[in-house]
């Protein structure tokens, strides 16, 4: 019984200092509408890491809010959508998505051998820039039997270079005078993790944040050919790393597949056909910020800056490269077809 009670007020107090740093943020949002609301909060939740640290009956609390309130946050992004758009941008994301892939793969592979970082840990932090970061990583990680020390350099190595972006990506667009589309499309196919890409995406403006959340998503369904093709070359490598460990021989389709992003169609289908009443589309769109606040200021609150800068020179060397090629593979792929 006692037991319960700590749980039930860890997730109290979990939660409940989420919402506080998101309206803290959003009133400080409001005063500098350049930086916007959820960097603030991943911000606040960083500086203020060590107090959760201390207390870690509070981590299921930000387990919560991180993973299931974020979830949610997307949801409720699609009442406010069409379906077409939703079909439009995600064709466009689709032809994008292909070169960032490869592009984040390959140039993990041919730095990762020239910097000495092996193969598990050179395409974790691939798959956590090509995809959508943690996620990604941890979705491959069991595939190709990565142990801890590469699951963490892998999320550091990916999540430092994410919160660069979210401060740096709105600013560049600006300068660049990128279009709403295009920032969208920049946005949702170089930024690695789905909160960071949404973070960004509305720091720079609420048509763009629209754009990159639909092709963040659209890309998000990559992870599951993705883990299909390494279940079929994991066995091979570690065979030949170690012959006497064997990958595992199946993949779960049903536990890898992001099933949330078919609620969220479902809730652009729903605006689209006119089921949502308007009365509650910005009541909805504002819940929405507000839940991607809190969702970004429990991230924060996880996050180690310390750990994050001591997980080593050679695997955040990889990981900012395979960032750069990216973010410049994406801005090239639209040049090329005439987005910029």
């Amino acid at each position: 019984m006692q037991k319960n009670k700590q749980n039930t007020l860890g997730y109290a107090v979990g939660i409940g200092l989420c919402c506080l740093i998101a309206a803290v943020s959003f009133f400080l949002g409001a005063k500098v509408p350049v930086v916007g609301a959820s960097v603030l909060a991943l911000g606040i939740g960083m500086v203020l890491n060590p107090f959760a640290a201390a207390h870690k009956q509070v981590n299921k609390g930000l387990d919560f809010v991180s993973k299931t309130l974020l979830r949610v946050s997307i949801v409720l992004l699609g009442t406010g959508l069409s379906i077409t758009q939703v079909l439009s941008v995600g064709r466009y994301s689709l032809f994008v998505m292909v070169f960032t892939l490869t592009a984040a793969f390959g140039s993990g592979i041919i730095f990762g051998r020239l910097l000495g970082v092996n193969w598990q840990l050179s395409n974790l932090i691939a798959a956590g820039t090509g995809i959508c970061g943690g996620s990604a990583i941890a979705t491959l990680s069991p595939i190709v039997e990565a142990d801890d020390s590469e699951i963490a350099y892998a999320m550091s190595a990916t999540f430092i270079f994410d919160v660069l972006m979210i401060v740096l990506f709105p600013l560049m667009g600006h300068w660049m005078g990128l279009s709403d589309l295009a920032y969208g499309l920049w946005t949702g196919t170089a930024v690695n993790d789905t909160s960071s890409v949404v973070a960004a995406g509305y720091a720079f403006s609420d048509a763009a944040g629209n754009f990159a959340t639909i092709v963040k998503l659209t890309r998000t369904t990559s992870i599951v050919p993705i883990a299909l093709i390494f279940s079929l070359i994991a066995p091979y490598k570690l065979a030949r790393q170690t012959p006497e460990k064997n990958a595992r021989e199946s993949v779960n389709v049903r536990g890898l597949f992001p099933w949330f992003i078919l609620i969220f169609a479902l809730s652009a289908l729903c605006n689209t056909l006119g089921l949502i009443p308007a009365s509650l589309t910005m009541p909805l769109n504002y819940t929405s910020k507000f839940l991607m606040a809190m969702a970004l200021a429990a991230i924060g609150l996880k996050t180690d800056f310390k750990k994050m800068l001591n997980a080593g020179v050679y695997p955040m060397t990889l990981g900012f490269i395979v960032s750069l090629i990216v973010v410049v593979v994406s801005l090239l792929v639209q040049f090329l077809m005439g987005q910029l």
